[in-house]
């Protein structure tokens, strides 16, 4: 049976018990997700495409937040056919001569709750009462590399800019340049299965994301669990 965690919430000093979100929050319900259905699995996205660039910002303070909202991590991670998906898009990228860099992809619910608390604002961050693809470890935020030096493209504003230019439907005001590089990085995830997120040039989740349950494991954990 899996852990149950049944979030009350709180508004206008009434008390409202919401439909109940599955949250799993040990390695023994994570365990029994996965004989249930081995596409609960998480996969390791550095051991499975080594080419990958990291930069995982929630780790460190240099976020919007200044603060670390998660510990030891040292990878990230996606359910088995996101994983699959993106590995086929760095393939893809390569031939064209770029690379993908992750800032984030798996991220333990507490974090989101962590982040809510800070801007509640659901165009930019989960409401915690309903979990996040982050959470589910089907979302991800990433940008192109030039895949011989690494380098960032340019894509008009850096990572989590919550400012209009930042959104899909700014991209024909800026550079040719910058509209060609949001595009290639838009064709190839929509090609492979992943769906954009209005807002975030950088945000795409997996289309089938509804499916799965929300994790709270941390990163510790998963380094045990996920081999």
């Amino acid at each position: 049976m899996k852990t149950l965690l049944y979030t009350l919430f709180i508004f206008s000093n009434i008390s409202i018990c919401a439909q109940p979100l599955i949250i799993i929050s040990t390695p023994k319900a994570y365990k029994i997700s996965i004989k249930q259905n081995p596409q609960n699995e998480l996969v390791n996205i550095k051991k499975l495409i080594p080419t990958i660039l990291l930069d995982l910002k929630y780790a460190t303070p240099s976020n919007f937040t200044k603060q670390q909202l998660y510990k030891n991590a040292t990878t990230t991670y996606l359910r088995k056919d996101a994983a699959i998906a993106l590995q086929a898009i760095q393939a893809k990228l390569q031939t064209l001569g770029y690379g993908l860099k992750i800032f984030d992809a798996y991220r333990p619910y507490a974090a989101t709750v962590l982040m809510w608390n800070l801007v509640k604002n659901e165009d930019y961050v989960a409401n915690p009462k309903n979990g996040s693809g982050h959470n589910k470890g089907t979302s991800i935020d990433l940008t192109l590399v030039n895949n011989s030096t690494g380098e960032e493209l340019n894509m008009g504003t850096a990572f989590d800019n919550f400012t209009d230019s930042a959104w899909h439907k700014f991209t024909p005001q800026l550079p040719i340049t910058i509209q060609k590089n949001r595009a290639t990085l838009l064709t190839v995830m929509e090609k492979h299965g992943f769906k954009k997120l209005e807002s975030e040039w950088w945000h795409y989740s997996w289309v089938s994301t509804q499916k799965y349950d929300v994790l709270d494991l941390g990163f510790g954990q998963l380094r045990k669990l996920v081999k």
